[in-house]
């Protein structure tokens, strides 16, 4: 089970929303990269990056930040990133920048060609995030609900080609209430790629509560407020999941 540190950009600076309101931010660093750095000398093998200004705005809006990241940590330190992906320029603008995978959330569902055309031409380098509350799929930013199911969309997204599927509980998310790990197993189990977990990580229960089913094609999961409050501690909690992996495999 790989623990992803989630780093959020708004107006440059790493935040945290809770349930995805931009007007409930904390700022936890004015240095993003800075950030990343810190999370990769505390044993991070990979990194979530969302640019929620872009998100907003339907295009990448926090590009010197972006860029800060993966000059500081890039070669070292695989990054997913998503927030305003909107069009196949942008896609390969990001790659070329650095960036491991490109995460694809409004676009996906608003525009469905358009994910599979970003499979088609950058195969093994799309995710799609899936930010869902009561099984139905939200977008802009979470602030409209759609009438779609999470594991319909699912299904047919990973026909497309999709690397992985990002799952969130909104309600959940900056929250600090613990994982949906019965939603979460939901979708896992209808999948064939691999589905990371998102939204409420908040204690060792969680990470046992997930590495209990990994089995069923959980593969990593997202944490954020959490680990930047001082409630998750990222270094013991990835070493607990080592343990609990390897354990499963002897």
């Amino acid at each position: 089970m790989l623990l992803i540190p989630a780093i959020d950009l708004k107006d440059g600076k790493c935040v945290r929303l809770r349930q995805g309101a931009m007007d409930k931010s904390t700022v936890f660093s004015d240095d993003p990269a800075a950030m990343a750095a810190r999370w990769l000398k505390l044993g991070a093998r990979r990194l979530h990056v969302v640019d929620l200004n872009g998100a907003a705005a339907g295009r990448p809006m926090n590009e010197p930040a972006i860029k800060a990241i993966t000059a500081a940590v890039g070669e070292k330190l695989p990054i997913q990133l998503g927030g305003g992906i909107r069009d196949l320029d942008t896609v390969e603008q990001l790659l070329d920048s650095g960036a491991s995978y490109v995460i694809i959330g409004t676009a996906a569902v608003k525009t469905p060609g358009f994910l599979h055309d970003a499979c088609t031409a950058f195969p093994g380098k799309v995710m799609v995030a899936l930010d869902a509350k009561d099984g139905k799929v939200a977008v802009d930013g979470w602030s409209k609900l759609t009438g779609h199911e999470v594991l319909d969309l699912a299904r047919k997204f990973q026909d497309y080609g999709v690397e992985a599927i990002i799952y969130t509980d909104i309600g959940r998310d900056g929250m600090l209430t613990g994982v949906n790990i019965a939603a979460t197993v939901a979708l896992a189990k209808v999948l064939t790629v691999p589905v990371i977990a998102s939204g409420g990580i908040t204690s060792l229960e969680d990470i046992k509560s997930l590495c209990a089913v990994e089995h069923e094609g959980i593969t990593g999961a997202i944490t954020g407020r959490a680990i930047y409050e001082g409630k998750l501690d990222f270094t013991k909690a990835q070493k607990l999941a080592d343990e609990l992996s390897k354990k499963k495999e002897e």
